[in-house]
């Protein structure tokens, strides 16, 4: 069973463990003890305050265990509100035109604008699976399982939710945008940068342009990368896209991956997600999960797995290991959504 459950203090050395195969542009989850030691202090810390029911910047990590073996083989994080003290930071892609009557000529000309914004959206991010567990919908069912969350507590959560979706940087760590545009303000190189902007965001204000920078000044390589994804973060934009996010005209400030965004209330499992108590728990099957279930309601911790199921005008039957993973019987509610919008 692949149940997506909050970080626990006991998951360090599976989180070391799955740092140590992501490549570079993966800022939250770095090679870094101390680092994910604090993640996981500031995500429980976030977890005991969800009763207080507004947004005051709370970082929620979940992970992917396989109960199986015990093992935590993805993460996947949600940030309440962005902002404040550390505020967030982006371009804009603007359009101006220019024009000479005298010539007949007419340009318009995109440009960047540095965004600083101290009263942010709710950001989705750290969405990392182990390769040995990609395949079969699980990179859905856990980049999903957010969007039940916030379905379950939607007033801890602010009304626009965003995901800076990783630019293009190579095996080595190289990024075109940045040595084009930040490498010359910065004089480090982009794995360094990247990594220095988990910590503390003052540099970035500190030495990052803030007049607007033409698009066209910059060489050809740079250019073309602006608002596109690494190849290997495509299925994820493209789930995102179903569930309602559409690109804002933000692009990352180091390597111009683009920023999608949606409204909260708009997502797809925050709309259509339904609180259901269970009426049955049947013999566990190998159906392919078409659904996902989470805890819902009471004192329970939020707990969340892909899984088939049976809905009835009572409520909803359960498969016996999924109620048994999600630690809900009978007459207990649970929330349940479709993993597809075209799901029976």
């Amino acid at each position: 069973m692949k149940l997506i459950r909050p970080v626990s203090v006991t998951d360090l050395d599976n989180l070391l463990a799955l740092a140590n195969q992501t490549s570079f542009g993966l800022t939250t989850l770095p090679r870094d003890a101390d680092y994910l030691r604090q993640r996981i202090a500031e995500s429980e810390e976030g977890f005991s305050r969800l009763a207080d029911g507004r947004p005051r910047g709370e970082a929620y990590l979940l992970v992917l265990e396989d109960t199986a073996i015990g093992r935590v083989l993805g993460t996947a994080g949600i940030v309440s509100k962005v902002g404040g003290f550390d505020p967030f930071w982006a371009y804009r892609i603007e359009t101006s035109v220019h024009e000479s009557s005298d010539l007949g000529i007419r340009k318009e000309i995109q440009t960047l604008h540095l965004v600083k914004d101290h009263d942010g959206p709710c950001e989705i991010g750290s969405m990392f699976l182990h390769p040995d567990a990609r395949g079969r919908g699980v990179g859905r069912t856990l980049s999903l399982a957010r969007f039940l969350f916030i379905a379950e507590y939607p007033q801890s959560f602010d009304e626009t939710v965003i995901a800076e979706m990783r630019g293009v940087i190579d095996d080595r760590g190289h990024s075109d945008f940045w040595d084009a545009v930040g490498k010359h303000f910065f004089e480090i190189d982009f794995p360094k940068a990247d990594y220095l902007s988990i910590l503390n965001k003052r540099f970035i204000a500190d030495l990052m342009p803030h007049h607007p920078i033409y698009i066209p000044l910059l060489p050809p390589a740079a250019q073309a990368v602006i608002g596109q994804v690494h190849e290997k973060t495509a299925p994820a934009l493209q789930i995102l896209t179903q569930e309602g996010f559409a690109f804002t005209g933000m692009v990352d400030i180091f390597e111009a991956g683009p920023i999608v965004s949606c409204p909260r209330d708009q997502l797809r499992l925050v709309r259509t997600s339904q609180q259901l108590p269970v009426v049955a728990c049947t013999e566990s099957s190998n159906t392919r999960p078409d659904h996902l279930v989470a805890t819902s309601g009471g004192s329970r911790p939020f707990r969340c797995c892909g899984t088939p199921l049976t809905l009835t005008p009572a409520g909803v039957s359960l498969p016996e290991e999924t109620a048994a993973a999600l630690g809900v019987g009978v007459g207990d509610f649970v929330r349940i959504g479709r993993l597809r919008e075209d799901s029976p």
